[in-house]
């Protein structure tokens, strides 16, 4: 089980954010209908990012759509695309026995209903470190990461034209150089596809994301009450006393 799908349990109750999710929800419905839209939640460590964005998951469940889903790692802020390589050995369905070949098979039928063509099949395939013939291509440097962003939001803009798309962008705080890039363009394609994009970041985050499209959503700490109430539901029946729970999430005066 990932850390999105672990932290859509039940048993780590949504408090205190309604007015969040609502918001959420207020622009997955702008989203559906084709205004694309970017929300981009901030907070420190530990304050709800993920579980907000995991109870928005589960409230449009039932919607027809596609979910996309992104994590960057403290441990690969220095590898290129990683978050993007990840997602995709995710939605191909690689299993660690998996032979190279099945993998290649994998992958090829993920990537077809959305390539332009052979050139960018064999550049994500590369990018996937798998066999293929993208090295006859002779391309420089430069112009292969530039077809590379363009076949990896052309695959975002094949999937916006059969359904909506929720695309989960989490802990951009660790993001590579070159994903950020993407990302940055990324941004700017959504605005014209059926498409929300949440991204998730720590407060000292940097950047210069803005437009109509794009909605910036700082989650506080939560009050006396609500914090009280969460630890109460976490406890379950075990019976914390007023004072220990005090000591755990003080009272606001």
């Amino acid at each position: 089980m990932s850390r999105f799908e672990a932290l859509r349990s039940e048993a780590t109750p949504l408090v205190g954010r309604d007015e969040e999710l609502d918001l959420l929800l207020r622009r997955w419905q702008q989203a559906k209908a084709g205004e694309g839209r970017v929300v981009l939640v901030s907070g420190e460590p530990g304050i709800g990012k993920s579980r907000l964005v995991a109870a928005l998951s589960q409230v449009i469940d039932s919607d027809p759509h596609a979910r996309l889903r992104y994590f960057c790692s403290s441990y690969h802020q220095d590898s290129a695309f990683y978050p993007f390589i990840v997602q995709l050995e995710r939605a191909a369905g690689f299993a660690r026995h998996d032979t190279v070949e099945e993998n290649l098979r994998k992958l090829q039928k993920l990537l077809a209903p959305g390539a332009r063509g052979d050139d960018e099949i064999e550049l994500l395939d590369e990018l996937l470190s798998l066999p293929n013939a993208a090295a006859s291509l002779n391309l420089s440097p430069q112009r292969k990461r530039e077809m590379l962003f363009e076949a990896l939001l052309y695959q975002l803009e094949a999937e916006g034209c059969t359904r909506p798309v929720l695309m989960v962008f989490e802990d951009a705080h660790w993001i590579d150089p070159t994903s950020r890039e993407l990302l940055d363009l990324t941004l700017d394609r959504v605005a014209r596809l059926p498409v929300l994009l949440v991204v998730t970041f720590r407060p000292e985050f940097q950047h210069a994301w803005e437009g109509q499209h794009v909605t910036m959503l700082a989650l506080n700490r939560l009050g006396g009450r609500d914090g009280a109430t969460l630890v109460e539901r976490l406890a379950g029946n075990a019976g914390l006393a007023p004072e220990i729970i005090d000591e755990i999430c003080p009272s606001l005066p």
